[in-house]
Order: structure tokens, then sequence, then C-alpha cells
């Protein structure tokens, strides 16, 4: 040691200018780093406090989205950006422009779905479907869309349909003097536009946030009794969404409470989410099995047929992401920087509109790369629709054909059967939204279900051999 403090000093005082310059040099960057430090253990303060300044109070009646949008201005603006028109190749709407008129003032729609695949005519007909159905747009026209759209005209739709096009928690907490679930019911109740005159918005800030806390909560009646179904049925009794979930959870819960598989119950048209024997779509159709329900009468073939709605949140249950513990929001309101700010981006959209911040994250793989694989996915997704498509449509002019011939009940019976099966597992992909993605070997083999139930329908039409007297 007091060697090196030698050669140290001989050093120093050979050469003083050299070492006071290394010295001041490292002294620097130790400053730089430091300043470094603090800046980057500030911004992270700042992301995680994500402070705002009240302008206003928001309580469990601001129900205009506006308003909360001047203590949140960008969450807001990205809101806003809903309006937005946009096709993937596989999904989206373009803005198709008509002739406003007193029955339906919209200037623009989005293209019709039966229009472009006539086919659905056949699969829905009797059904209110085969009068209008169009490609899916953002929630700023949730409300209007299905206020004005034709099916109201080819059935009367009840006020229950509400609770997923509408900003329904002030109404019904309103309706249900204070309570929810009372709210709930009175809507079931009524006539869609009856129920229509007491909402005022599409889906809105306090449809999944707490005015106090800013914290994510469940206000769908719905879900909260179909999540208490379908973890009673795994063991797990009197399970409270808002209490038990976690933050994680209540990121795809907000969504799922909205985007799933549901029907209208008896004569009040309470709505329940099929999930007494879990998620999948065979335990959902088992389920409708059971209780004997049906949408309507098919009226080339007179099968009793359901119509899946969107369940993506039943899908996604079954794919990668979900598994992975990828919530819904992780990957259709990413987080985004926003000066020393993140939040998360509240234009809800296709993670493919926004790949570097919806996907990249995780995937480290150029967009094109990303793009081409999501669309490969969709591509199958949509050739095996197009040959369960194909074969339900055959199977529907069979058994037309067999009733108008006289065939034997027995056979007939059987395969509305098979259609019905047919149907709904293909409808099952078809109205779920992400063409496949969300699950693609879930996807996939629910349409080769679906064509296998085709196909034994039209074997079921057969004409029974007599033996042979030889044999």
């Amino acid at each position: 040691m007091s060697r090196f403090k030698d050669r140290f000093l001989n050093f120093y005082r050979s050469r003083p200018l050299t070492v006071f310059s290394v010295l001041v040099l490292g002294a620097a960057l130790g400053a730089v780093g430091g300043m470094f430090l603090l800046v980057s253990i500030f911004q992270h303060k700042q992301e995680a406090r994500n402070p705002f300044f009240r302008v206003v109070e928001l309580t469990n009646e601001t129900e205009d989205p506006a308003v909360w949008g001047k203590d949140f201005p960008m969450q807001y603006d990205d809101y806003r950006r809903t309006t937005d028109q946009v096709r993937t190749r596989y999904g989206g709407s373009e803005a198709m422009e008509r002739t406003p008129t007193h029955a339906d003032p919209r200037s623009v729609v989005a293209q019709s779905r039966i229009e472009e695949d006539p086919r659905l005519k056949i699969i829905w007909a009797g059904y209110a479907f085969a009068k209008d159905f169009r490609e899916e747009r953002g929630h700023a026209y949730m409300l209007d869309d299905q206020t004005y759209t034709e099916r109201q005209q080819a059935g009367k739709q009840p006020g229950t349909c509400l609770h997923c096009h509408a900003s329904i928690e002030v109404p019904y907490t309103k309706a249900g003097n204070g309570d929810l679930m009372k709210g709930f019911e009175k809507f079931n109740h009524m006539s869609f536009f009856e129920a229509r005159k007491l909402v005022n918005h599409p889906i809105a800030c306090i449809d999944c946030h707490d005015p106090k806390t800013m914290q994510l909560r469940i206000t769908r009646p719905g879900f909260i009794e179909g999540m208490r179904v379908l973890k009673a049925s795994t063991g797990v009794q009197n399970y409270d969404v808002n209490r038990d979930a976690t933050r994680q959870e209540m990121r795809s819960f907000v969504c799922g409470q909205c985007h799933v598989e549901y029907y209208f119950k008896g004569a009040e048209k309470r709505l329940v989410y099929p999930w007494v024997n879990g998620l999948k779509v065979d335990q959902i159709l088992a389920y409708y099995d059971t209780v004997q329900f049906k949408d309507w009468s098919h009226a080339d073939t007179g099968a009793p047929v359901l119509k899946a709605q969107h369940p993506e949140f039943e899908m996604w249950n079954q794919g990668i992401h979900a598994r992975s513990g990828v919530a819904c929001a992780d990957c259709h309101m990413p987080y985004k920087r926003v000066g020393a700010l993140k939040i998360s981006d509240h234009h809800v959209r296709s993670p493919l509109l926004n790949i570097n911040n919806a996907c990249q994250v995780c995937h480290k793989w150029p967009e094109s790369e990303l793009k081409e694989r999501t669309e490969a996915i969709q591509e199958r997704t949509q050739h095996m629709r197009d040959l369960a498509m194909d074969a339900l449509v055959e199977l529907i002019g069979d058994l037309k054909s067999a009733r108008a011939a006289n065939a034997p009940q027995l056979q007939v019976t059987s395969a509305q059967d098979f259609q019905r099966k047919a149907q709904f597992y293909l409808d099952f992909v078809e109205a779920e939204n992400s063409s496949g993605f969300h699950a693609p070997q879930e996807a996939l083999r629910i349409l080769g279900e679906s064509i296998n139930f085709a196909r034994r329908g039209q074997l079921a039409l057969r004409p029974v051999k007599s033996a042979s007297p030889n044999e």
C-alpha cells in the first residue's frame, strides 16, 4: 500500500494538471449520471401518480363524458376518436354515405354484411338479422346504430338491449331509486324505444371508472351475475367481481361485460349470460339445450335455431393471450406516453392499427411481419368459415326440399338438430370480431365441428335403404 501511495504522489508531482483533469472529469460524469438518475426517478414517480387537476367534481351522477374530459382531457380526446372508421383486411367499417330520412337521420353508416355475403340471409331466414346487419363501428356509434337499425322494425326489441348499447349506470340507478339491479330489471320490461328515452350517451367514462378513485369497476348487472354463476361452476361461491377481481383481470372484465354471448330469458326479457357450464361454445350450447331455448324457428326448415352475439370475451378466454395474462386493454387500449405521463389509449381500436404500442411491447419483430402473421391467421379462419357457410347453406337447402317432399319426421327432426348445432358453432366465430385471432386453434376447431354437423345433417336426410331379401 505504501509503495502504491508513493508512486501516486510521484505521478501527481510530475503531472498535476493531468490528475486534476481526470478528477474533474470523473466528478462531472458522476454529477451527470446522478442528474439522469434523479430525472428518471422523478419521471417514473410522475407516471405512477398520473396526476390530474380537478376542474370539476365528478360524482356517480356525472354521466356526460365531456364533463369528465375537463379533468382528463387527454383520455377524452382519445375517446372522441372512436368516431374513426378505418377498415383492416378482415374487419372494421368503411364509411358509406346515405341520404338521411325522418326514420333514420344517419348520413354515414357501415357497409352491409348481408349484401357482401348473401349466404347470411339464408342462414338467418325468418330472423331480424336477415333484414339488416352491418360491419361493426366504434363505440361512438353503438347507441345510434342500435336505435336506427332496420332490425327494430323487423322485430320489436326490448329495453334490455341498452344494457350494452348505452351509458346505463346512471339510468339504471335512477330507475331503481338508487338500486342498480332493480333498475336493470325495470329496463328489461320496457320496449326499446320506451327505454331509449331514458338514456343519453353511448358507453362513457362512468361505465368503467369510479368517479372518486378512477378505479376500474363493473356496472353491467348481466356480467356481475354471469361471473358469479361461472365462478360457482368452479367451486367459488358468492363471487363479487368488483370485490374479488384483480386489477389486471378488471382490464379485461370492463370490456367483457358487454363483448359476450347472451340471451333474453322468459317473457320479462331478462338478460342472462349462459355460463352455467363454462365459456366454451360446447358448454354454452349444452346450457341452451337444457333450458330448451331458441332465438327463432328457421323460416325455411323450421329448425329451432340460435343466433350468437359477439362472444369476444368467451373466445379470448380460450386463447394464448388470456393464458399469458394479457388483458383486452393491453392490446386495444395500450399504454402510451404523453409528455411525462403514461396513459391508457382510449381510442379503442384494432391492434393492427396501432402495432407499435399494441404488439411490439411484447413481440420484438417488425410491424410488417406481425401484420402478416395476424392476417395469415385471419385468412385461414376466413377460409374455414366459408367452407362451413357452404356446408350449412347446403343442409338448409336439403332440409327445405325434404320437408316439401314430406320426408319422415324422424329424419327431419334429426337434420334440424344438426342445423341448430352447425349454425350456432359457425355463428360463434362469425359474430366474434377478431376473425379467429383471439383463439386461432379454438376458432378452427369450432368451424370444423360446424362443417361436421352440417354434413351429418345431410346424411340424416338420405333415404333409409331397406334390407334386400338375400341379406
